[in-house]
């Protein structure tokens, strides 16, 4: 395969560059600048340098200011504690069915975040082995609304799992749910791409029309937070601040 110039250029952008809060540009950044293509570096960047110092809490404040939702789906919370955030890749299957979520793993891409809704908890259908997998597939992260297993392991791993549940014993590998279409979990519509941004807090869900205006809202929440927090070093209370004294 031939290597052109601007195979070249493209290799020698500094991915990790970041760019401090109060300079970042989310000017036309939409979803797809999750990922870097080759000609997005700048959305991309900037993208990053948010998504990097945010929290769950600052975008579902983000999504409430602008559009009456929290974003947020109560029961899942977070196995290990870690931060992460993508494009969703939906996946619906019964709790007896682990099977399915070997497929997900298979058909998802790199970067994607598994999302399960799992028709019961009495089952896990995801531990260890599924945790190991996916990380090697480039998946970043799985959220299910269902059980989780092998806490021993996955407390321990650099992979993010949240789910709803948890519990020692699995179904069977059947392969019956369904991939990647729509889902409804608690009353939330789900779609495939749809972002998800979790951390320690749990989980939020942006419908991907509707990220660039979510990204630009979190980011004025997140520099209106860091102005609160140099005021109260500076010695102003939190009372005064929002105005109760």
């Amino acid at each position: 395969m031939s290597i052109s110039p601007k195979n070249v250029l493209n290799k020698n952008k500094n991915l990790n560059k970041r760019v401090n809060v109060d300079k970042i540009n989310l000017e036309n950044v939409t979803i797809d600048d999750l990922r870097f293509n080759g000609k997005n570096y700048k959305e991309y960047i900037n993208l990053q340098s948010l998504l990097e110092n945010i929290s769950a809490c600052q975008i579902s404040d983000a999504y409430n200011a602008l559009f009456k939702r929290s974003g947020t789906i109560q029961s899942i919370k977070p196995i290990n504690n870690q931060k992460v955030w993508g494009s969703i890749f939906t996946a619906e299957t019964d709790c007896d069915d682990w099977g399915t979520s070997a497929l997900a793993i298979d058909m998802a891409k790199d970067g994607d975040i598994l999302f399960f809704k799992v028709n019961g908890e009495d089952k896990a259908i995801w531990g260890e082995l599924a945790s190991s997998c996916a990380k090697d597939n480039g998946i970043k992260a799985t959220v299910i609304h269902g059980s989780a297993r092998d806490l021993d392991a996955l407390l321990y791993m650099d992979y993010p799992v949240f789910a709803s549940n948890f519990c020692p014993n699995a179904g069977s590998p059947l392969g019956l749910g369904s991939l990647n279409e729509p889902i409804e979990v608690e009353g939330m519509k789900i779609k495939p791409g749809d972002f998800l941004f979790a951390d320690e807090s749990g989980i939020v869900v942006i419908p991907q029309e509707l990220f660039g205006q979510v990204m630009n809202q979190s980011l004025l929440v997140k520099i209106k937070e860091s102005g609160i927090i140099e005021d109260i070093s500076n010695g102003r209370t939190l009372a005064e601040i929002v105005g109760l004294k």
